[in-house]
């Protein structure tokens, strides 16, 4: 299959550069087996929820933080710390790469005067192409979770103020190690998930912890050439047996909590009575047309960016035909996208 099937026109001004207040987004409601489009609020989304649904949501928190520093020979660098590792270190993309290779090291510019520049040593490099920077104990390397700031997308223009970062984080997010959010779930107020629980609709979460690879476009001319990043995950026993319960459908709340159901459901042998059974490790699942769902019944989600794996994924979970058009249709009616955007909800 072509990459270029999943490329889109998107007229840059409808890329939402700062969010709306949470639940206020719009919803493109696409009913799959008729090819319907409504046009809906977020806070309607309890009309397409009955009683034995279940609505899954990835709890993970974005711990990344980007941060200036200063290179042996004084230059400057950035450094976005993705998650740490060991005891004393960081995995971390950095600009400029090639001047800091292993063995280098590069001073992280305190945020205190009265706080001196911490020191990191490039130990090694990772599978994406950062590097493990390590710190002279776990002390220091833990300081820095607090320090410079959230990074946002690269499409997105506008800082957030530091006390507005948590607005890219969902008000359930728990567990760290994310570089970005899972967005489906940005939408989400405390009342709203309240009112969800008294509709007598269950709620389960797992953690997809969300990497740099999100933001990749595929740059193969075919699809099946394109290398999958691995992601970390964990569905718990407790989240599997809430979704084990589900008499109606489960819902997933954006495409890592997709993926992480996913693979949880695949290896189940036959189903043999249930959707998913608990587990942890890595996913690499690459979800495009032709894939066959096994536990996912509806799913809320962002609009993704053109060429990306998420869009082949809702491709998959839709028809490449009905998204196509569903996205035509979502910037004729001004629709916002990507992360800080609107929402869609494929039944």
């Amino acid at each position: 299959m072509r990459t270029e099937l999943f490329d889109y026109n998107l007229p840059p001004e409808l890329i939402a550069q700062t969010p709306v207040p949470r639940g206020r987004s719009r919803l493109l409601v696409l009913h799959r087996a008729e090819g319907r489009i409504e046009h809906r609020k977020f806070e309607d989304l309890t009309d397409y929820l009955v009683a034995g649904d279940t609505l899954v949501m990835n709890n993970t928190r974005v711990t990344a933080r980007r941060l200036k520093g200063i290179r042996e020979g004084g230059q400057s660098a950035e450094i976005l710390l993705t998650r740490p590792v060991g005891e004393r270190s960081w995995e971390a993309l950095v600009k400029p790469g090639k001047s800091l290779k292993p063995g280098r090291t590069v001073q992280i510019i305190s945020p205190n005067p009265a706080i001196p520049n911490p020191v990191a040593t490039v130990i090694g490099t990772t599978e994406e192409g950062g590097r493990t920077l390590e710190f002279a104990d776990t002390a220091t390397r833990d300081a820095l979770a607090t320090w410079g700031e959230t990074p946002l997308p690269p499409y997105i223009h506008t800082p957030l103020e530091r006390t507005e970062e948590e607005r890219y984080q969902t008000i359930y997010a728990k567990a760290g190690g994310s570089v970005a959010a899972p967005t489906a779930g940005l939408h989400f107020t405390t009342e709203m998930i309240r009112s969800v629980r008294d509709m007598g609709i269950a709620t389960a979460e797992v953690t997809l912890e969300v990497g740099v690879g999100t933001f990749r476009p595929v740059k193969t001319e075919s699809v099946e050439d394109h290398e999958m990043h691995h992601e970390a995950f964990h569905l718990s026993a407790e989240a599997a047996e809430s979704i084990n319960r589900t008499t109606g459908r489960v819902f997933a709340v954006g495409t890592t909590s997709v993926r992480t159901l996913e693979t949880s459901g695949a290896k189940t042998a036959e189903n043999s009575g249930r959707r998913v059974t608990p587990m942890m490790g890595d996913t690499n699942l690459f979800i495009t047309p032709g894939y066959r769902f096994r536990v996912v019944d509806a799913m809320l989600t962002n609009f993704h960016l053109p060429c990306s794996t998420l869009l082949m994924l809702i491709s998959a979970f839709a028809s490449r035909e009905q998204i196509v058009h569903a996205y035509e249709v979502a910037v004729q009616e001004r629709y916002r996208f990507f992360s800080f955007g609107d929402a869609m909800l494929i039944l």
